[in-house]
């Protein structure tokens, strides 16, 4: 954890942002996997994290903004505990290295919300995403399942928004950390990407090394040659020369700070003509969408012009036509990219949304969009320094999209459909960084970078 003083002063601020009431945030609880005794590994809720700091199970946060006092409600580990877990720290113990005085057991929660209620007071909380935190919430409140949405605190959601989006100096560190973790992800899977091997075991030993470096990886791993399928948690394949196998993978660092890089390999080491020529598209759009970020400017408008300098691309190898504004506009290039360019990171490797995914891309100054492909897109509000987010443009041939549009003539004076259908064994391929924004620009996070460029990739993959 971080030193002490961070978390207070989280606290303070939250404090003075919500202003009055009392702020409940519920920490997780185990999960068991198949029988009570046997659960998933443990992952904390990341707001709690954020402001109490402690990754331990079945805790309960409580700020009472009145009476200025923070406290964690918990229970101690009782000795039958002990003797299959070994000495463990009280709850005071634990709740004084984030700075907390104030602890009480679980069952006293329910007599301080209740109080609380009684008199009026606001009780501020989060939407839950779990389900035992929704009838934790329904027995502290007295309120239906339904309910428990309808009544979650619009002034706490986007006061924890606005503090947790944007990153400190210690919070960028723990990123790099995690993308330090995904650089030795990714170039293992580049030395393990020839024919003959299964894509199960380079998933395993992709995920072994950020368990053997941090908390595990920060979401299930897409390694497939089936990278037209957006997010392919399939590994029976077995690889096969001259085809593509995209890795989308990410570290959660033992600080529970996650990375998210992909990257789109040949098997065997070297791509075909046809593959170099996509891919080139590809990295010239990512190129674009990074250079463009910085303070100040709607990651909408990167996105878009992202799509712009792609379509671009597509004309001259003549999958699309006709004018490009008019082709973006009308989104015909969704149907190679159904999919936004990126999404904010930090302790959630889509950061915060469980908050809401709209409420964190997007604000009063930035509609999202209900078109196809754009609609997809996580974050499209202004850009500000302390933001990080990802640029994972792609190109995709998907079969079933392509008859659909063939069939219903969607965009047909955009799209060369004849030239399309010829690729329709193609797969798909991406690219993504984890990238800073800053004062002046922004700075590609990770000690050393992912070979993303072809000949980069030919040369590392040839050693």
């Amino acid at each position: 954890m971080f030193k002490k003083e961070v978390y207070v002063e989280r606290r303070n601020v939250l404090r003075k942002k919500v202003k009055s009431g009392l702020i409940v945030l519920p920490g997780n609880g185990e999960a068991p996997y198949n029988y009570p005794s046997n659960t998933y590994r443990f992952r904390q809720d990341s707001t709690f994290l954020y402001y109490f700091g402690l990754n331990h199970p079945d805790m309960v946060g409580v700020i009472d903004i009145e009476a200025d006092t923070d406290t964690v409600y918990a229970n101690d580990y009782t000795i039958d505990d002990i003797i299959w877990m070994g000495d463990q720290p009280t709850v005071h113990q634990l709740a004084s290295q984030v700075g907390v005085s104030s602890t009480c057991p679980l069952r006293e929660l329910q007599t301080v919300v209740g109080r609380a209620v009684a008199a009026g007071r606001k009780v501020h909380f989060l939407a839950p995403y779990r389900a035992e935190t929704s009838a934790l919430l329904q027995t502290l409140l007295g309120i239906s399942s339904s309910a428990v949405p309808v009544y979650a605190s619009r002034e706490l959601t986007a006061a924890v928004i606005a503090m947790r989006e944007i990153k400190s100096a210690e919070e960028i560190e723990e990123i790099e950390k995690a993308c330090d973790i995904g650089y030795v992800m990714h170039t293992t899977a580049m030395k393990m990407c020839r024919p003959g091997v299964a894509e199960r075991e380079i998933a395993g030993v992709v995920e072994g090394i950020a368990l053997s470096r941090g908390a595990g990886v920060s979401f299930h791993n897409i390694l497939t040659q089936n990278g037209q399928t957006l997010h392919n948690h399939n590994h029976d394949g077995v690889l096969e020369k001259g085809r593509l196998m995209l890795m989308d993978a990410g570290a959660e660092n033992v600080m529970n700070y996650c990375s998210d890089n992909t990257r789109t390999m040949p098997v065997g080491g070297e791509f075909s003509p046809l593959q170099r020529d996509v891919y080139g598209v590809l990295v010239s759009a990512f190129e674009h969408g990074i250079e463009q970020i910085k303070p100040d400017v709607r990651y909408m408008d990167v996105h878009l012009a992202v799509c712009r300098l792609m379509t671009e691309g597509l004309k001259q190898l003549g999958f699309m036509k006709g004018d490009t504004d008019e082709a973006v506009a009308a989104g015909a290039h969704a149907l190679f990219m159904p999919h936004g360019l990126g999404h904010q990171m930090g302790l959630d490797v889509h950061d915060m949304e469980g908050l809401g995914e709209t409420s964190v891309g997007y604000d009063s100054q930035t509609e999202r969009s209900t078109q196809f492909g754009l609609a997809s897109l996580r974050m499209g509000k202004k850009l500000r320094k302390g933001h990080v987010i990802t640029c994972e443009p792609g190109i995709y041939f998907i079969p079933a999209l392509l008859d659909k549009w063939e069939r219903e003539h969607i965009n047909s004076s955009f799209i060369n459909y004849d030239k399309v259908r010829t690729m329709a064994s193609f797969g798909g391929m991406r690219v993504e960084d984890d990238v800073l924004v800053t004062e002046g620009g922004h700075k590609i996070l990770g000690g050393r970078r992912i070979p993303y460029t072809i000949e980069q990739i030919e040369e590392f993959m040839g050693r």
